[in-house]
This record gives structure tokens, sequence and C-alpha cells, in this order.
């Protein structure tokens, strides 16, 4: 059964913790680079006294050896997952899968922000379809260690097909069709996420901005 996390993408610690008493049932915290910059681990600590799992989201992408410093510092503080972008490459990848222990490590393949055209800019060549790229990088976090990786809806049948049923594909850029998209530029319904293999399907601003969110919450439950 595929997992919901929570992407607490909010101003503060404060508003972070009120807003998680508000989702009744709530198993999976993410913490970003915004709200960690502003809080530290104090509010990844506050979150795992309240039993709650939390996916440090840092995308930590460096030498191998500063990249393996972080993910021990993960480990250390008792978060369940944490990320890092296979852009780093091989070695970077292999120096943090042996770093994480008991941690789930997962790979971000392409933001889900990027279309051919901007992911393109980044590697400075013609990207004529970004799931091959998407594919690439998930194989290359798997042969490294890792867990699982990060990819948008657009990659995830391609991905479970390509990886087989063991790795975690985590989904971010989860949206209804009543739902903005935002700055996702590849969005996927949940129904579609769960159906297509996804293992934890990670919903922010569809549920931080909500009138209700604890409702908004229930009802993505529901779609498990």
């Amino acid at each position: 059964m595929a997992e919901l996390v929570v992407a607490f993408d909010v101003p503060s610690g404060r508003e972070a913790l009120a807003l998680a008493r508000r989702l009744p049932g709530l198993r999976w915290a993410k913490l970003g680079p915004g709200l960690y910059v502003r809080e530290g681990p104090a509010l990844a600590r506050e979150f795992l006294a309240r039993g709650l799992r939390v996916f440090l989201d840092l995308k930590w992408h460096d030498i191998p050896s500063t990249v393996a410093g972080a993910v021990a510092a993960a480990r250390e503080l008792g978060v369940a997952m944490a990320s890092v972008h296979c852009l780093g490459g091989a070695d970077m990848l292999a120096a943090a899968a042996q770093a994480a222990g008991e941690v789930a490590l997962v790979g971000v393949t392409v933001l889900t922000s990027h279309d051919g055209a901007g992911l393109g800019q980044v590697l400075g060549r013609g990207v004529p379809d970004v799931s091959c790229e998407a594919e690439r990088l998930a194989r290359l976090a798997v042969r490294a260690g890792l867990r699982g990786v990060v990819a948008s809806g657009a990659e995830l049948a391609l991905l479970r097909n390509a990886l087989g049923p063991a790795p975690w594909i985590v989904v971010p850029g989860i949206r209804s069709a009543a739902d903005p998209a935002d700055d996702q530029a590849r969005t996927i319904a949940p129904q579609d996420a769960v159906r297509g293999g996804a293992t934890h399907l990670v919903v922010g601003r569809p549920i931080t901005r909500a009138a209700d969110p604890g409702g908004v919450y229930q009802r993505l439950v529901e779609c498990l």
C-alpha cells in the first residue's frame, strides 16, 4: 500500500506543528530546505517525538565525502528517509548509500518543475524525452545501492517497469483535476500514482493551502 507524505512547506516550525495537529493519522512529514534552514534539526526531532516518520528532502548534490557526511548526520538524527540528487554521479551516490545505514535513501531523478527544454539547459544538450533521462538516472541510483528514487508521475510506469517491484518510487507533483499545477510541470492524480506503482505520494500545497487541510488529507488517504 502506498504511503502519503505531507510536505510541510510552511513559513515556520510553529505553523508546521499546528498543521500536523490538524491531520489525523499523519504518518510521514517531509522537511524541505526552506523550513529546515529556518528551524534546523529541532523540528525534525519534534516530529520524531510525535511518532512521525521524517523525510529529510534536502537533495544533496556535492562531492562524495561531503554528501556521505550529510547522510550520516541524517542517520544520527533518526530520519526515515532522505534524498540526494542523482546528477551528483555514481561515486557520490555510492558514498551516500554506504553512509545511509537504516535511512531509506532516494535519488532525485528529474525535478518535476523541469520539462524537456529546462532539462536540456541543465545538461547542455537536447532532451527529446525526459522519461529516458529519468530512467537512466534511476538505474544509476539503484545500481549505487539507494533504496529508491524520486520521480514525477509522468515517468512512473516506465520506471516501475524498468526497476522492478522492489525499489521505492517517491512521487511529488500530486494534483487532483481541481488543483492548480503551481510550478509543477509534470503532475499526476493520486489514484493514477497508486495504480502506476508509486510507494510514496508527496503532497504539499493542496493540503497546506486548503481551508480544511484535515479534510483534504483524509480524502487523499482514501485514494490509497
